[in-house]
Order: C-alpha cells, then sequence, then structure tokens
C-alpha cells in the first residue's frame, strides 16, 4: 500500500512538473510574441515608473499595468498618483499583520506561510500585482531603525522563514518583492555609504535568505538597497545582481530599485536593473513633480539606445523579465480574488502575534495573571494606548483596527480593577523629525508613581515606537538605552511597588538596567490589529508564551560585535564602513569571544518546562552530498500545555579558517501536552556545513571533526555529539 501512495505521488508530481515546463514555454512563447509586436519606445515605458507604485504596461496590445504596494505586514494605505499624500480612500483599511521580528520568533515556518497567504490575500483583493516585502536584511546592530521589518540576525533563520512567506504571497498571483538586496544593515547614510565587506561574511551571513526567497521560495521580484557595496550602488551592481543573482541563483523575475535607489543611466542598463521607481526622491517624502520620463531607464535610455550607446538586447531582457512577472500576476487567468479584513486573517495576525511574544524573565511565576481574581493591576507606559500601526516609515498602515494593550487587558480581567497612567509621552510621530510632547514630563511621571503605590501589582508597557530615531525608516537610534525617560521612571515605579511585569514593546533589543529589579519581562514587539488581545492571551495564560529571540540582546552596546571595532564599523565614516566583526554577527560572535549576552539568540521561556533527552545520531562519519539526522526526545515536564523549539547548532573542531563557535543548522517547534514525549528528528544536509573561501571563490568543504549542539538556546546547550566528515 505504501508503495502504491509513493507511486501516485511520484506521478502527480511529475505530472505537475511537466504541466508547469509546458505552461512556462507556453508563457515564454507568447512574450516572444508581444515583444515582436511592441515598439521601442513602449519597450522602454515598462522599465520605469508612471507613478509613485506604479509602472506602464502596452495598453494596445492588452498588457496591463504593474501595481506595486509597501509592505511586508500588511498593505500600506492607497497613495495619490503623483506625490506622497494619502488619497483618503475609505476602502484600503487592511488587517495589519506583526512584523518580521515577532513572525521570526515564531520558530514557525507552517505559520510564516500562513502569514504570507493572508497578507497576499489581501494584496490581491486592493488589486496589487507586487507587495514589497518581506525584509531579510541581517540584525547586525541593535541601533538599526528598520530592524523590526527582518527576521533578524541567523542566515539560516531567516531563510528558512522566508521562504513559506514567498510562496504563501505568491499563491495569490501577487509577487513578494524580496527586500532590501544588499547590506542594507542600517539606515543611518542609507543612501550613499559604502560598505566594505568580506566575500565570505557576504556569502555565509548576509545572502542566505536572499537566496533561499529566489531559490527555494521562486520569488518573482526582488528590491535593491540604497547603499553602495564595493562601490556601485545595489540597484545597478553587477556582482550583487549580474553576477550573483541572475547567473548564479538563475533569478529569472524583475529587479526593482528602492524608491531613489537609481543614480546613473549606463549602470542601470548594463548592471541588472529592470524596473526604476522613486527617482529624485528619499523614498517617503520629497520629489521632483511629473518626472517619469526624465529618469535613467526613461528618456536617456531610448536616446541611448537610437544612438546605440545601448545593445536591444539588454532592454529586451527587461522587458521580458518585466513581461513574465505580469503574467504571473495581472495576466494569470487562474488568479483568485483575494479578500480583506476576513476573519481567517485576524486570526492569523493573532497566532502569529501570540506565538511570537517571547517571555524573558518570570520570577516566583509573576506570570501568568489570574484573569479570574480581583485585584488592582496599575497599567503605565505610553506604549499600553499608542498606536503602533503608524508610522515608521514605508511600513506604516492603515488598519481597519488596533486593540492596544491597555484595551486588551481590560478585556481580559473583567474582576480587577485596572488603573491607567501614561507615566512618560514620546510626542506625535512625523518622518524626519522629532516632536517633542507638550505634556509635562515630571506631572506625568508623579501620577504613574502614585496609581503604582496603589496597585496590586504594576504593568509597565514601554519600549520604543515608531517615531524618528526609534523603530523607524530613515534614521537609526541614538542610543541603547530607553527613550523619554523611562529608565527613571522604571526605578522610581519599583521604589512604589516592585511587584512589576515589564511588557516591552519594540523592534529591537535595548539596555536594561533595572532587569535584577523587575519580577518579569516580556518581549512583545509590534503586534498589529490583535497586539492587545495577543498580549492578554499569554498574560492571563490562555496561551502559554513559545517565541524565541531571534536576535541577542548584548548587556551593553559595545558587547555588540559591530560596535566593538568601533565608528568604522559602525556606522562608519560617512562614505565608506568595514564589517569588521565578519562572519560573527549576533551570538556567533557572543558564543566565539565568550561574552554573556544578556538574553541569547534563541532565548525564550515558557509557563511549563521541557527536557530534551536521548540524543542520537544517524552515523559518526559523513561525506559530500550525506545527511545528518539527529534524533531526541522532547518531553513536557510540567503541568500545562507548550511548545519548545529544538534547536540544532554545528561547530568545526580545529578549523583551518576562523569559524563560529557552532551555528544554527535545524529546529523544529513542537507542541506537548502535560506529561507527553515526542520523538523529534532534525536533519542536516552535511554539503550545509561548508564555508565560503575568499580565494578560491567558492564553497569548500572542510574535513575532520564536527560537533552537533542540542538545546532550547544559543547559550542553553543540553546535548552534544562529535561526528567526523571525510
Amino acid at each position: 500500500m505504501k508503495k502504491s501512495i509513493i507511486a501516485i505521488i511520484t506521478f502527480f508530481s511529475l505530472w505537475t512538473g511537466n504541466a508547469m515546463a509546458q505552461e512556462n514555454r507556453e508563457i515564454e512563447s507568447k512574450i516572444d510574441s508581444i515583444m515582436s509586436l511592441m515598439t521601442l519606445e513602449e519597450k522602454v515605458a515598462m522599465c520605469h515608473a508612471q507613478s509613485k507604485f506604479s509602472s506602464p504596461g502596452v495598453p494596445r496590445l492588452g498588457i496591463p499595468e504593474v501595481w506595486m504596494s509597501d509592505g511586508p505586514h500588511g498593505v500600506r494605505g492607497e497613495i495619490n498618483w503623483d506625490n506622497w499624500g494619502y488619497a483618503n480612500w475609505t476602502n484600503d483599511s487592511i488587517t495589519a499583520f506583526p512584523a518580521l521580528t515577532a513572525l521570526a520568533s515564531t520558530f514557525n515556518p507552517e505559520l510564516s506561510h500562513q502569514y504570507g497567504v493572508a497578507i497576499g490575500e489581501e494584496a490581491r483583493y486592493r488589486k496589487k500585482d507586487v507587495l514589497l516585502g518581506p525584509g531579510v536584511n541581517i540584525y547586525r546592530t541593535p541601533l538599526n531603525g528598520r530592524n523590526f521589518e527582518y527576521m533578524g540576525e541567523d542566515p539560516f533563520l531567516a531563510s528558512t522563514m522566508v521562504v513559506p512567506y514567498v510562496q504563501g504571497v505568491q499563491q495569490n498571483g501577487v509577487a513578494a518583492c524580496v527586500k532590501h538586496y544588499a547590506l542594507n544593515n542600517q539606515e543611518k547614510w542609507r543612501g550613499h555609504i559604502n560598505v566594505n565587506v568580506s566575500d565570505r561574511a557576504l556569502h555565509e551571513i548576509y545572502l542566505p535568505a536572499f537566496k533561499a526567497a529566489v531559490t527555494e521560495g521562486k520569488a518573482w521580484s526582488i528590491m535593491g538597497a540604497y547603499n553602495k557595496y564595493d562601490g556601485q550602488w545595489c540597484c545597478h551592481n553587477d556582482i550583487l545582481l549580474n553576477h550573483i543573482l541572475k547567473r548564479d541563483w538563475a533569478f529569472d523575475g524583475v529587479v526593482v530599485t528602492d524608491w531613489g535607489g537609481a543614480h546613473d543611466t549606463k549602470e542601470s542598463v548594463e548592471n541588472g536593473l529592470d524596473i526604476e521607481m522613486g527617482t529624485w526622491t528619499n523614498g517617503l517624502t520629497s520629489s521632483i513633480d511629473l518626472a517619469y520620463d526624465n529618469y535613467f531607464l526613461a528618456n536617456p535610455f531610448l536616446n541611448g539606445l537610437k544612438e546605440g550607446k545601448y545593445s536591444e538586447d539588454q532592454l529586451n531582457d527587461k522587458v521580458r523579465r518585466i513581461l513574465r512577472m505580469i503574467f504571473r500576476t495581472g495576466l494569470d487567468r487562474n488568479r483568485p480574488w483575494g479578500s480583506v479584513n476576513t476573519e481567517e486573517h485576524q486570526d492569523v495576525a493573532r497566532r502569529v502575534a501570540q506565538e511570537g511574544i517571547v517571555l524573558l524573565k518570570n520570577e516566583k511565576g509573576f506570570f501568568p495573571i489570574d484573569p479570574e481574581k480581583k485585584q488592582v493591576i496599575a497599567v503605565i507606559g505610553e506604549n499600553a494606548t499608542k498606536s503602533m500601526t503608524v508610522g515608521g516609515g514605508s511600513s506604516e498602515l492603515k488598519a481597519k483596527y488596533e486593540i492596544s494593550p491597555l484595551d486588551g487587558i481590560r478585556s481580559r480581567f473583567p474582576n480587577a480593577t485596572i488603573l491607567h497612567s501614561l507615566g512618560y509621552a514620546s510626542g506625535p510621530s512625523a518622518y524626519g523629525r522629532v516632536i517633542p510632547s507638550e505634556l509635562d514630563q515630571d506631572s506625568l511621571k508623579n501620577a504613574a508613581i502614585e496609581i503604582a503605590s496603589k496597585a496590586d501589582l504594576v504593568l509597565f508597557v514601554g519600549g520604543l515606537n515608531k517615531n524618528h530615531h526609534q523603530d523607524c525608516e530613515g534614521e537609526d537610534r541614538l542610543s541603547y538605552d530607553l527613550p523619554f525617560g523611562q529608565d527613571e521612571l522604571i526605578a522610581k515605579l519599583l521604589e512604589a511597588n516592585p511587584n512589576m511585569g515589564m511588557i516591552l514593546v519594540s523592534g529591537n533589543a535595548v539596555s536594561m538596567p533595572w532587569l535584577s529589579k523587575v519580577p518579569a519581562v516580556m518581549q512583545a514587539w509590534y503586534l498589529g490589529s490583535e497586539a492587545g488581545n495577543a498580549i492578554a492571551d499569554v498574560i492571563s495564560g490562555d496561551i502559554n508564551p513559545s517565541g524565541k529571540l531571534p536576535f541577542t540582546f548584548p548587556v551593553k552596546l559595545e558587547d555588540n560585535g559591530a560596535h566593538f571595532y568601533g565608528e568604522l564599523s559602525y556606522p562608519g565614516d560617512s562614505v565608506n564602513q568595514y564589517y569588521k566583526e565578519d562572519i560573527l554577527v549576533g551570538y556567533r560572535w557572543h558564543d566565539t569571544k565568550k561574552i554573556k549576552p544578556q538574553f541569547a539568540f534563541g532565548f525564550g521561556l515558557s509557563y511549563t518546562s521541557f527536557e530534551i533527552s536521548g540524543l542520537e545520531v544517524n552515523d559518526k562519519q559523513f561525506k559530500s552530498g550525506g545527511t545528518i539526522e539527529v534524533t531526541c526526545t522532547l518531553t513536557n515536564t510540567g503541568d500545562v500545555q507548550g511548545s519548545e523549539v529544538a534547536q540544532l547548532y554545528v561547530g568545526k573542531v580545529g578549523s583551518k579558517v576562523e569559524r563560529a563557535k557552532k551555528e544554527l543548522k535545524a529546529f523544529d517547534k513542537v507542541s506537548l501536552m502535560a506529561g507527553e514525549s515526542k520523538k523529534v528528528t532534525l536533519e542536516v544536509s552535511v554539503d550545509d556545513l561548508a564555508y565560503y573561501d575568499n580565494d578560491k571563490q567558492d564553497w569548500v568543504l572542510e574535513s575532520g571533526k564536527y560537533v552537533l549542539y542540542l538545546g532550547n538556546a544559543s547559550d542553553n546547550i543540553t546535548g552534544k555529539k562529535s561526528i567526523t566528515i571525510n
């Protein structure tokens, strides 16, 4: 029977593959036919914008326009045709999904696929052909204002989570546009900084998630980054686009600039750019009106073609890619209609938020809090009520609704007396500038201390926000500390009532000088429409927290590898910067240099307890092409249902090149009832243990002894096994 099922599956796979191959051949034939009918002017027009978020089609041939929208955690409100103002439509409110740091914290690829499907359905309903997301730039420094849009510090985690996201979006006939390719790891000087990084770090750390999105996820579009690499702008970079993306990875989709990311006609023509968007703009605010015909890939390109400066083959490659994407989107006859603000989408948003919340500290069982108990709870902090779907730059959203943490807590704790005080105020959100609050900070602080002293327990809901110099596009944070006097306020609140739990709303790590005095800390991220409900779900114990940190929290900023080497490493000298920590990013740095973090990558507590035991490996010796199969038993040793993430790291002993002590190579999230045990199998391809050789410009699998590390965080290893690779 099993052989019959396998035969049926094999036949179906072959039939499906053959059908897709036939369909692709038909599309390429149609593209040939269409291109033979197009004028030079029509072809060039397809290579640049016609409005802030669209590029033209060919009406006389029935080729539709391409319509794009910002993502990556919701479909942005409708923008005016030729300026950055909102169009004030009444039907463009959407579901705000949790930011991608929260999605990465779930360590749940299946949930990532559900996320992609849901956001893709909303983009399709809004008649978008391209969703500008997801973002997979690596978390290099806690100061990067845009980290909240990305999937953490580890290339394997980001690669594993981005593939199902892309596939989920694209099954709706909407192209995922993976961004920002590449090395856009800070917002400060993003528009001109030249990144100097070794080929090894580029290929091992900063490119894998993009490669996975292309080669496994089959992404239909890629967005270039603002910065330079190797002296060339990333949006028309010969090495990144021609050699790596289109040649080595066989990318057959469309390269789109970030808005204003093109700088030169010749490089744009020759170095792999396909569609130029937003030139003469900083991506968000200023622009030159009606400038589209003067874009680098507009009249200057057309005139150059007529003068013989450029080959029509170069133009045809761009147009062929654009038409291919249009056939996958706007001209796909089987394209679904999409939907928006459905109960299913809201459920997905809430589940991602629930699974993404990370419990960092929980002394004496502070969490969960009994929702039936009659008590006085003081909820203090601006983030308890501040909207986190607006602001932050291009990823801001026009959400149909947003449940605040305060509203979520009030709804779930009907028997409690809920007192609220701001405690501090940040001022309104504005792109490119800080607007101070007009409220008196001393009065706010004193009011908060007063209600804290009257409460049975305090929930401080603070952290960062989407304002300029916080978690916001366009600039980086100015300090690792909490802003707006929160550290001082927390110290005063603890004096008034030490029974206090912290709920940090942020997309970045922060310093925690108060950590030893606070009983409990919960990392809540930016959780979208269902933020307050999800936070209340976890606080109340309705949901057992299972999130794991997708990046390291250093004790102090200098403990981070990018900052250890001084200003040339971060942020650079305004012209160049040098990634001096090389491959040792995040936990790789902390492990290898033996620097204890505040909280480690992969760390996250639960309301129950787990044990990982019985580590076994399928063999002791391996060779290229083989698979390392690790098995273990995961047991819920507590008294409530919960989920744990088994994490497998691998390290090379006595390597001839510098290596991290260990690197994440497999993980599995497992749900267990109280007392339940499950056998877990983790697989690693032997070839995935290779390093990138700078001299050979290729991957090298080193023979010798390796160590397998099994645990539930990068700093909590409970089992080890040695293997040999021949």
